[in-house]
């Protein structure tokens, strides 16, 4: 396994059982077929499950409105790509070249997807 993934795995304390599918989250459109965009479908999902539920259970008076606010705040872009800088995601991903030239491990989209796509 690439040593890049074995330093993400260790600083986010998971281990991925199945590499391939980890490799597939950190690789971007541009760098080849085997992207990341489906996982990150399934990473949005998981995500807004998991932070709704959180919510539901620790903020028991609050209505739907204040809920729905305070999840879309916390699973916005650049929430997410401020989460993505701190385990240290860009050194992570596979881009093309064009798209690495062009600075795009440090851009929040691109970070942000990445970051959804490892929890699908």
């Amino acid at each position: 396994m690439d040593s890049r993934l074995v330093a993400l795995q260790q600083r986010i304390g998971h281990r991925f059982s199945d590499p391939a599918l980890m490799q597939r989250a950190l690789t971007h459109r541009s760098h080849g077929a085997d992207h990341n965009e489906r996982l990150e479908f399934l990473g949005d999902a998981v995500l807004s499950l998991v932070v709704s539920s959180l919510l539901f259970d620790r903020f028991g008076d609050s209505d739907e409105g204040d809920l729905s606010r305070v999840r879309a705040h916390l699973v916005r872009e650049d929430s997410l790509h401020r989460a993505a800088l701190q385990i240290g995601l860009p050194e992570s991903l596979r881009l093309g070249e064009g798209e690495a030239r062009g600075g795009g491990a440090l851009r929040a989209s691109i970070l942000a997807d990445a970051l959804e796509a490892l929890l699908g």
